[in-house]
């Protein structure tokens, strides 16, 4: 009788198939709806040809057998992440192995990167920086700092002469607060912020953020973490793991329209080009924040679409398939401006006929056609609300 062996065989033939070539396992862990548990997985990832293998925790058996898929990145493995496996959305919690861990999560650092209120009017760049650099973006936020909460930011300057001079400019305008992740990220970030004084930055590191956009010592576009106890006490502050809020959006809710930037977008590293799009067109982005969308949220959002569109299951899909970032834009008309400016839903057809719109630009198909924006004009705020006071709330 094999049955009591049967976990054992799996496992070994799995030990077996990752001695003959690179495998990375991950302890993966899927919420599922219709059952309201949390189930337990092994992911296996296989580099040579892109194929995903899992395998069932509890009840000890193979869940998907070794299957090619092309949309699993090895970018994407990393403990923290949360990744889309047939419309799955697995959270890598734990390296399944000490090859893995030492392979993908040895260099792995995360770190703050706040874009300070001079350099909000270049996010667009910066994010093209980041992603050129080969950093990911795991979490961003606009946001507003009071005085007090710019001075605490800044509490160990507080005896320097410039100490008030930087907290009044920290907390003149709005600033993007986001987190970094990548091999050796934080001091990636501060190289290609270069030098604190901008003027030594235009003659020592042409190339860096602070010798393109920044005007001295202060107004210098940007900060970095500067070690990896400051990153985690920095991102602590503005994205807080425990109970707490951390320093609020700044959507403003009127005369306003809201746009997403989809997930396929984002992992595509379209996110700068299509911040600068909007600009460039004359729309002010007043917030912005990025969000891990639940299916149930994606469904509750979408709804009005259901029964209308016959997409719908799987716009809701790609909405909730990896971290989305959503936009307030304001502007003259917005909601039918800016639903101009987004094109036809269908990136063929705005290729045909709209060819500047941004869904002729940075679109694939009907359901990743790179931004969702409001349709109709009176639920701009609604939509908007949505995201910056119910899911931030």
């Amino acid at each position: 009788n094999l049955k009591g062996y049967r976990p054992r065989l799996c496992s070994l033939l799995f030990l077996d198939l990752g001695a003959l070539e690179d495998r990375y396992a991950f302890l993966a862990e899927w919420y599922d709806p219709t059952a309201a548990l949390l189930r337990r997985y092994q992911l296996f990832y296989y580099p040579k040809d892109g194929s995903v293998e899992m395998f069932d925790v509890k009840n000890q058996r193979i869940f998907l057998r070794r299957t090619k898929y092309n949309d699993l990145r090895q970018e994407d493995l990393f403990v923290g992440n949360r990744v889309n496996v047939f419309s799955r959305h697995l959270s890598l919690i734990e390296y399944g192995d000490q090859y893995t861990a030492n392979k993908l999560g040895s260099k792995k650092e995360r770190t703050l990167a706040m874009i300070k209120p001079d350099g909000v009017t270049k996010i667009g760049d910066i994010f093209e920086l980041i992603n050129t650099a080969n950093l990911i973006v795991t979490k961003a936020k606009m946001i507003k700092l009071t005085w007090s909460q710019a001075a605490d930011f800044y509490m160990e300057h507080q005896s320097k002469p410039f100490f008030n001079n930087l907290v009044q400019f920290m907390s003149s305008g709005p600033v993007v607060a986001m987190e970094l992740m990548g091999d050796e990220a934080i001091s990636i970030w501060r190289r290609l912020l270069g030098p604190t004084d901008s003027a030594v930055a235009r003659r020592e590191a042409q190339e860096s953020v602070r010798a393109q956009f920044g005007t001295d010592g202060i107004k210098n576009v940007a900060h970095g973490s500067d070690s990896v106890a400051a990153a985690a006490r920095e991102l602590e502050f503005f994205f807080p793991s425990t109970m707490g809020h951390g320093p609020s959006n700044t959507a403003i809710f009127t005369d306003c329209t809201c746009c997403i930037i989809k997930p396929h977008a984002i992992s595509e590293g379209l996110t700068g080009k299509i911040l600068n799009s909007i600009s460039a067109a004359g729309f002010e982005i007043s917030a912005l924040q990025m969000f891990n969308m639940e299916r149930a949220n994606a469904e509750e959002f979408y709804e009005v679409y259901k029964g209308v569109v016959t997409e719908y299951p799987s716009i809701v899909t790609e909405l909730c398939s990896g971290p989305c970032m959503a936009l307030e834009i304001r502007g003259t008309d917005t909601p039918k401006t800016f639903r101009e400016f987004c094109g036809p839903a269908n990136p063929e057809i705005a290729r045909h006929l709209r060819p500047t719109t941004l869904r002729a630009l940075y679109g694939k198909d009907k359901v990743q056609n790179a931004v969702h924006c409001t349709d109709l004009p009176e639920d701009g705020v609604l939509e908007v609300q949505y995201f910056f006071k119910i899911l931030d709330g």
